[in-house]
């Protein structure tokens, strides 16, 4: 049973990351079909991360009440429509609501798998729970070369239209085939509002928050959009983009799945730091268009952002572990939404440069303000 949480859960969190990531392959296509400048490109991608963040704290508290089993299934119908939705849209507006769609309903994949993680695999939580983003990041592979592949043979609105089947049938057997605690592990009482304003007044847990806006924020605003569209701003055809950006997700897969054992042997507060260095080199080298160089290295270092989920758990009480980590997620999805959004707007009036140059000036804030936490210690974060 234990290895069928995992794998259930697993296909969800792959379905988000693949949603999540489509529109850097489509965003030609996505803008030559229905006249979308950067601007409304970046808006419309951002609100994946939007209405994924705006569900954030409810979230934690129905995971935390009623658990993932009847939770993340139930919204990943909602996704399924957005994409029906998405696939259809003849304009604007249409194609925003489907994307907000899509993102309500992936909203619990991450944070449900979470959840039901501390409950299956107590003792070996960080690493199970890393291993599960590092398989499930393999959806941003498919979302690469494969989806250029597959936007030639069938065009976007196909894909859109069958992955919304998809995304019903592991919503179904996500329902049958799991359980929310191991057979005699009882379900752990959380509290009420209680428990919310405990972690909004946990200022360790709020300094992982602002790193989680910053660092993850960059790594997804890039993933899912515009390191696709900046590759193209270069001149780069479909299949070529889809060879960078699948560099970028193979490192990130490579990433999710070590950062984890690093942290164990190193401490999270110092990998963290060390990771996020190494992604604004990153960053730096994609502004002289080293491509090939920078996006691997932006994929392994960026996906170490992971970690910041892994140190909210250690820094709250286990019946709001629910709350703590979406508190987190919160900031790292509504920082995507926020720089994804803002990059489209900077890159139409003042370019790339100062559209990369700005999310490395904010990374570098949320490292000072990181700092105490490298006095924790490898036990507490």
């Amino acid at each position: 049973m234990a290895a069928r949480v995992f794998l259930l859960f697993t296909l969800g969190y792959f379905l988000s990351y693949f949603y999540r990531s489509a529109n850097a392959v489509l965003a030609k296509d996505l803008s030559q079909d229905l006249g979308l400048g950067p601007a409304e490109l970046g808006f419309m991608t951002s609100l994946f991360y939007l209405s994924f963040a705006a569900v954030q704290l409810p979230l934690g508290s129905l995971l935390d009440r009623y658990g993932p089993r009847i939770i993340t299934p139930a919204l990943l119908l909602v996704a399924s429509l957005g994409s029906v939705v998405f696939g259809l849209a003849q304009g604007f507006p249409t194609l925003a609501l489907g994307r907000a769609l899509i993102g309500v309903g992936m909203a619990a994949a991450l944070m449900g798998s979470l959840k039901a993680f501390s409950l299956w695999f107590p003792r070996t939580y960080a690493t199970v729970s890393t291993l599960l983003v590092g398989v499930g990041a393999t959806g941003g592979l498919l979302a690469a070369t494969p989806l250029a592949l597959m936007k030639e043979a069938m065009g976007w609105r196909g894909v859109f239209l069958l992955g919304a089947g998809v995304v019903v049938l592991v919503a179904l057997l996500i329902y049958l085939g799991v359980r929310n605690t191991p057979p005699g592990v009882p379900w752990p009482k959380g509290g009420g509002g209680g428990g919310l304003r405990e972690v909004l007044g946990n200022s360790r847990l709020l300094r992982v928050a602002f790193l989680a806006l910053a660092f993850a924020g960059s790594f997804l605003a890039l993933q899912t959009l515009w390191a696709g569209a900046y590759a193209y701003a270069l001149g780069l055809e479909a299949v070529k983009v889809g060879n960078l950006l699948l560099l970028y997700s193979g490192g990130a897969v490579l990433g999710f799945l070590v950062s984890g054992y690093l942290a164990d042997r190193l401490g999270t507060a110092r990998v963290l730091v060390g990771a996020a260095f190494f992604f604004a080199l990153g960053l730096l080298l994609a502004l002289f268009k080293l491509l090939a160089l920078a996006y691997p290295l932006m994929g392994f270092f960026g996906a170490f952002n992971i970690l910041t989920l892994t140190q909210a758990r250690e820094l709250v009480p286990p019946h709001l572990v629910g709350r703590g980590t979406t508190l987190v997620n919160l900031f790292g999805i509504g920082g995507t939404f926020l720089l994804q959004w803002g990059v489209g707007v900077a890159v139409g009036t003042l370019g790339y440069a100062f559209a990369f140059g700005s999310l490395l000036g904010l990374l570098l804030l949320a490292l000072f303000l990181y700092r105490p936490l490298l006095g924790l210690g490898k036990t507490s974060g």
